[in-house]
């Protein structure tokens, strides 16, 4: 047997677990994020912030994939419920991963799910989870050219976030560049540029995931 159709069974059942998850998740008028990055491109500390700054008007959880706790601890330190999905190595989630850490979470008590997936701009992906938005995080730090060099994940974003912009006077990163290298992949791409040390620009950003969780919440209720 060759080794496409087996590819294709994969996915195909990722897929169906994935669709199965988000039928769960517009039930209960949940919104679902996916955050994707780099490793040290900010995800942990953009989540951080977007919840310190949320928690008290909206309910939510967060998911974070990893082999050890230490980013779920620091989450877990602003009273928000975590749950760690142990990759065991692998370098991304995937939607069976994902539905089966479900049940450690009370969904009947969250608005927005966050879920932290691997550090990675390859396989992260390939691999649909059930979630409304899939949410991307560059840095300056990384360079301008990440979009040209990993397309895939970049076309499949729903909003992206250009993190450490405080950093930006003091490294060669051409905003230009890398915007224009976005917009070939993803025309019209919500767009943010913030930085979670200082805030700068989160309240955009902000603005914009109130929005969101009202629009799933609403769409939710019987």
């Amino acid at each position: 047997m060759s080794k496409v159709p087996i590819v294709e069974n994969i996915m195909s059942a990722n897929d169906q677990i994935a669709a199965k998850t988000r039928q769960q998740f517009d039930e209960l008028g949940i919104l679902a994020l996916n955050v994707m990055a780099s490793p040290g491109g900010g995800k942990t500390s953009v989540i951080m912030r977007t919840v310190e700054s949320l928690k008290n008007e909206a309910r939510i959880g967060v998911m974070d994939g990893d082999m050890v706790t230490i980013d779920a601890d620091h989450i877990a330190e602003l009273g928000v419920p975590v749950s760690l999905i142990n990759t065991g190595g692998n370098c991304h989630l995937d939607a069976n991963m994902v539905h089966s850490a479900l049940p450690s979470l009370d969904l009947d008590a969250i608005d927005l799910l966050i879920i932290e997936n691997v550090g990675n701009l390859i396989c992260p992906a390939a691999f649909k989870l059930g979630v409304h938005l899939n949410v991307v995080i560059a840095s300056v730090p990384e360079g301008d050219d990440k979009p040209y060099k990993y397309p895939a994940m970049f076309r499949g974003a729903d909003v992206l976030l250009l993190n450490k912009i405080d950093l930006k006077p003091y490294l060669q990163f051409d905003v230009d560049y890398f915007q224009h290298g976005v917009e070939v992949l993803n025309p019209g791409l919500t767009f943010f540029q913030v930085s979670a040390t200082t805030g700068e620009g989160f309240d955009a950003w902000l603005a914009w995931l109130r929005d969101k969780i009202k629009e799933r919440s609403s769409a939710g209720q019987p």
